[in-house]
Order: C-alpha cells, then sequence, then structure tokens
C-alpha cells in the first residue's frame, strides 16, 4: 500500500487532520486574501460603484464555482473512498472521467456567459450606475473562472490522493502570482475593475498548470495514463450523486444573491449593495478557514469509511466540528467588535461605511452556529449519504433564508434584510444538531 494511503489508515487522527487541514486552510484563505485584495483595491481606488458592481458578479462567481465543485467535490470523495477499499483501478477511472467533464462543462457554461452577459448582470440587479463595472469584470474573468474549476477539482484530488501539501503549494503559486499583479494592473497601468480580472485569470492559468503537472509526472497512486478517460455511466453518476451537494449550496447561493441583489436594489440602492458586498467577503473569508477544515476532513472521513474504521471516522468528525466552531466563533466576535474597521478596508464613503458596519453587526450575530452546520454537510458527503448532504446544505440558504428575506423586509424595511442571516442561521443549526446526532448513533 502506498505509504500517504497507509497514514490515512493508521496515523493518529487527531495528528492526519492536523497534518491534511493545515494546507487545506492555508491554501483556501490564501485563495480568499487574493479576492480580498482584489475588492480592498477595486473599492478603495476605483469606488462604492465599483465595488457594487463586483458584487453583482458574485452570482456568477457562485454559478461557476457550482459547476466546479460538481465534478471536483464528487470525484475526490468517489477516489478516497475506492483508495480506502483498496481499488485504485476505479479511482482512476474517476480522475479520467472528470477530466473529461470539467473541461466540456467549463466550455459549454463559459460560451452561454459570454452570448447572455448583460441579460444575466441585469437579472442579477445591475442598475445603471453599476452595470459596466459588472461587464468589464467578468468580460475578463470568464476565462480565469474556467481555469478555477480545472485547478480547483484537480486540487481536490491531489489532497485525497495523500498529497495535502502541494494541494497547498497550488494555491500559494497563484495567490502570490494575483497579489503581485493587482495592485500593477488596477493602480499602475490604470486598467480598474478589469485590471483585477486580468490579474486573477493569470494566477489561475498558473496554478492549473502547477496542479495539472502533478498528474501527468505521476508522483502517486492517482495519474493521467492511457484508458481511463472514456466516460462511463456509473461513474458520472457516483461523482454527481455526491458533488451535487456542495453544487447545490452554490447554485442556491446565487439564487440568493440574486434575491438580495434585487431586494437590496429596491430598498437601498446601489450603497446598499456595496455594504452587501463588504459582508459577501467578509463572512466569505472566515468560513473559507471552516472550509479547509472540512477539505482536510473529507479524505479521512472517506477513506476510513470505505475502510470500515468507523471509530477513526467519528473521531475526524467531533475534531474537525470542534474546531470547526472556534472558528466561527472568532468570526461572530470580529462582526460584534470590530465591524468599523472591516467596512472601512474597503468602502471610503464614512457614512456608508458607518451604515456597513451596523448591518454586518446584525448579520454575524448568530455566526457563530455556522461552523458545525458545514462540517456537518461535507461528513455526510464524504461518506456517501447524498440526500442527506443536499438537504442539510438547502436548509440554511433556501428552506430558511429565502422565505425570511420575502417576509422580513416587508415589515422591518432594509434593516430586514441584514436580519434574514440570524434568523435562517439559528434554524438551520437546530435542524443540523438533529440530523448529527441521529446519524451518528447510527453508524456502528
Amino acid at each position: 500500500m502506498d505509504k500517504r494511503l497507509q497514514e490515512l489508515a493508521s496515523m493518529p487522527v487527531g495528528k492526519l487532520l492536523l497534518r491534511y487541514s493545515v494546507p487545506a486552510v492555508v491554501g483556501i484563505v490564501v485563495m480568499q486574501l487574493y479576492n480580498i485584495v482584489d475588492r480592498i483595491f477595486i473599492g478603495q481606488v476605483v469606488g462604492t460603484d465599483a465595488m457594487a458592481g463586483l458584487a453583482i458578479t458574485f452570482p456568477v462567481v457562485n454559478i461557476s464555482t457550482a459547476l466546479g465543485v460538481l465534478i471536483g467535490a464528487g470525484a475526490s470523495t468517489r477516489v478516497s473512498i475506492m483508495l480506502g477499499n483498496k481499488d485504485e483501478a476505479s479511482a482512476l477511472r474517476v480522475t479520467g472521467n472528470s477530466l473529461v467533464l470539467t473541461l466540456g462543462i467549463g466550455a459549454v457554461y463559459i460560451a452561454l456567459f459570454y452570448l447572455f452577459l448583460d441579460d444575466l448582470l441585469v437579472l442579477f440587479g445591475a442598475t445603471e450606475t453599476n452595470l459596466q463595472y459588472a461587464r468589464d469584470m467578468m468580460l475578463y474573468v470568464l476565462p480565469g473562472l474556467f481555469l478555477t474549476n480545472v485547478a480547483f477539482s484537480f486540487n481536490n484530488i491531489m489532497r485525497a490522493s495523500g498529497f495535502p501539501t502541494r494541494a497547498m503549494v497550488t494555491m500559494f503559486i497563484g495567490a502570490g502570482v494575483n497579489v503581485a499583479l493587482d495592485p500593477i494592473f488596477i493602480y499602475v497601468l490604470g486598467w480598474g475593475i478589469k485590471g483585477a480580472a486580468i490579474a486573477t485569470d493569470i494566477a489561475m492559468g498558473v496554478s492549473a498548470v502547477f496542479v495539472m503537472s502533478h498528474f501527468v509526472s505521476g508522483r502517486g497512486a492517482i495519474r493521467f495514463k492511457r484508458g481511463i478517460y472514456r466516460l462511463d455511466r456509473r461513474i458520472i453518476w457516483g461523482i454527481v450523486g455526491i458533488g451535487a451537494a456542495p453544487c447545490i449550496v452554490n447554485l442556491a447561493g446565487c439564487m440568493i444573491n440574486i434575491l438580495i441583489n434585487n431586494t437590496l436594489n429596491r430598498y437601498g440602492g446601489s450603497d446598499a449593495i456595496a455594504s452587501a458586498g463588504v459582508f459577501v467577503t467578509v463572512a466569505s473569508f472566515v468560513v473559507a478557514f471552516i472550509i479547509g477544515i472540512c477539505q482536510g476532513m473529507q479524505p479521512i472521513v472517506g477513506y476510513n469509511y470505505g475502510a470500515k474504521q468507523i471509530h477513526r471516522m467519528k473521531r475526524a468528525f467531533m475534531l474537525a466540528s470542534a474546531v470547526a466552531t472556534g472558528v466561527s466563533v472568532v468570526g461572530w466576535g470580529l462582526g460584534l467588535l470590530i465591524p468599523s474597521r472591516l467596512a472601512g478596508a474597503f468602502l471610503t464613503d464614512t457614512v456608508l461605511v458607518e451604515e456597513t458596519a451596523r448591518y454586518l453587526s446584525i448579520a454575524m450575530s448568530m455566526f457563530w452556529m455556522v461552523g458545525i452546520q458545514i462540517v456537518s454537510t461535507t461528513f455526510f458527503q464524504s461518506i456517501g449519504k447524498v440526500e442527506k448532504s443536499i438537504f442539510l446544505s438547502l436548509t440554511r440558504q433556501v428552506l430558511f433564508l429565502i422565505p425570511a428575506l420575502l417576509i422580513l423586509p416587508g415589515i422591518y424595511g432594509l434593516k430586514g434584510i441584514w436580519m434574514c442571516f440570524p434568523a435562517s442561521d439559528i434554524a438551520a443549526f437546530a435542524v443540523t444538531m438533529v440530523m448529527i446526532v441521529w446519524q451518528l448513533r447510527k453508524l456502528k
């Protein structure tokens, strides 16, 4: 057995989770940092309308991410379980099918976005004041989204097959390139919001080349080779079935973003949309830590579930939940203690900074509950419980947040939009605890 796979079966779970989660956390947080750098430069150098235009593009990014995780998350989970079952041949076929699916789906959705870009941006909440900024961003960022899908999907497979540190390095390389190019393209060359997009394209291209070279060189058990690329219906359904949960989360996020942008535009205009852009950026940065922990947990849970070492699987979940809850508590504290500083990093208008700070405090007032929700969703995904993972994915963003968005703004106005987030956090937390306690008792 490959030494790295043997570690998944025998290394102490706490040490194993640390080994897999730290590189994943560092990698994904670095990715978020260069998104934040983009938004700081855009907000501070280009202006509030540009920040609002950037917020309008979030649904497009959600759709792209959804299609990426449909393949990447599904494939990495299948690879983990198959390696746990000592079925290396099937794991290789999953990898080959994943490559074909990633390239094919990416080409189709990017072509459709280019054809209907303006109509989509208006649907997503763009106004006359920010449509041009949103268009400039998307015209240049779409190729980068395709490269992001390639890098993300195979970065996950790299981690699942025993290379967590190398997966982290992939993220570092892209982030370093992006941070270096952002000030040059946005400020020095004066390219504005499109400069941020071009910097992202180049950065993700470098990341994609690096991660693909790993599978071409054949450093581990999972690599590119002849005979693994022919699409197999059973393999596709296995990938898509598991990847459906995180995919639906991101599609739900797209739907939520559209609803939020249009509701904000109705009650507060472009400034309110800019405030939402700040909230999404701050919340996403904190959640990135939790997602990194989940990415570290996933191969441990998947491999040991496949190997029927249930006690190790449960311990990995419990440790990941504890750490993720700690992270979400820190995010909750930041939102309540220093909201003005967070808002001031992205916005220059003093009045808008104070309004945004007030809204951040409301939106993040129950944020400490988010950690275990995300870990539990990943846990169900990692053991192949697709229906439960999908249902839990939908509770916070669809089952509870959408009704709140349709009701609370009509009662409380603009403030009601921000009240929707803590309301949905409370309800989703309650559902999560019931489901995960029942599942853990059932697994013996």
